[in-house]
């Protein structure tokens, strides 16, 4: 299936997201969290909310998009993500999102697909989203390259500010889709097999981000309303069980770098990563 490049621009219906602290503690189990971290698991302390819960709401206007560019399942590869947050995500709201489609790249045998949405509740922005995702054989359309982005990058030679390391489960990916996001790469070995995996269901790219989000927060002492804006790209593929660890460069002002690992492997599954954060 071709990309249909007429979805340019085309903006969803507002989607409405009720949550309360079974939601949110249902995410946060999902992408790891433990007891230790008790402010996001029990309703008695807020909870708190993770601010990489911001992607939950938005997977209906964002499977919308998706389906709108007449993209084909099987070749998706989602390459990036980006928070923005307006303030704290309350323990429970009635929220609205709408989603855009932003821009199809060329990228020879790739093409690459930008989606936004921007979530408010009662009328007043909460936060924002951007998704980069990767089609394979979907470039030579004609289209325009990727515009290329500053990152935010460590010093030479300077160290990690922290190593954080998360475990994960081989159930992982069989909870974590429980927050919304379906896919059957995440689940169905078959599936898996299909689309290039014959290991097996991989983990969500972003439940990845979620425990790389679970270390940055861990290193602002749990506070996360200091957390202003995320954002990161998928490398490699994570497999339910890994342990990840988290690499966290201060830059000053509030800035990180980030870059996260899996099993002891050599490549990060997680470049260009970075935060924003209240100093």
């Amino acid at each position: 299936m071709s990309l249909d490049l007429s979805a340019i621009g085309h903006q969803t219906k507002p989607f409405v997201f009720e949550y309360d602290f079974q939601k949110t503690v249902l995410y946060a189990l999902g992408v790891g969290a433990t007891r230790d971290e008790l402010d996001f698991l029990y309703e008695g302390r807020g909870p708190k909310v993770l601010p990489s819960f911001a992607v939950v709401p938005s997977y209906a206007p964002a499977t919308e998009l998706f389906e709108k560019t007449g993209c084909d399942l099987l070749k998706l590869l989602h390459l990036g993500q980006t928070i923005r947050l307006h303030r704290p995500l309350p323990p429970a709201a009635r929220l609205e999102t709408v989603g855009i489609v932003k821009a199809f790249y060329d990228m020879k045998k790739l093409a690459q697909v930008v989606l936004e949405t921007r979530t408010t509740e009662r009328g007043e922005p909460l936060f924002d989203t951007e998704w980069l995702l990767l089609i394979r054989d979907g470039g030579g359309f004609g289209g325009p390259r990727p515009p290329k982005t500053e990152t935010l990058r460590p010093e030479p030679g300077q160290g990690p500010t922290f190593a954080t390391s998360l475990p994960t489960t081989p159930e992982q990916a069989l909870l974590y889709r429980l927050s919304g996001d379906y896919n059957p790469l995440h689940a169905d070995p078959e599936f898996a097999a299909s689309a290039g995996f014959p290991e097996g269901p991989i983990l969500h790219g972003l439940c990845s981000f979620g425990v790389m989000t679970r270390a940055l927060v861990r290193h602002l002492g749990g506070d996360v309303s200091r957390v202003r804006a995320i954002g990161a790209q998928f490398r490699k593929p994570v497999w339910p069980g890994d342990t990840i660890r988290t690499d966290g460069y201060e830059l000053g002002n509030g800035r990180f770098s980030l870059e996260a690992f899996a099993a002891d492997r050599p490549d990060p599954v997680i470049t260009s990563a970075w935060a924003e954060t209240t100093p």
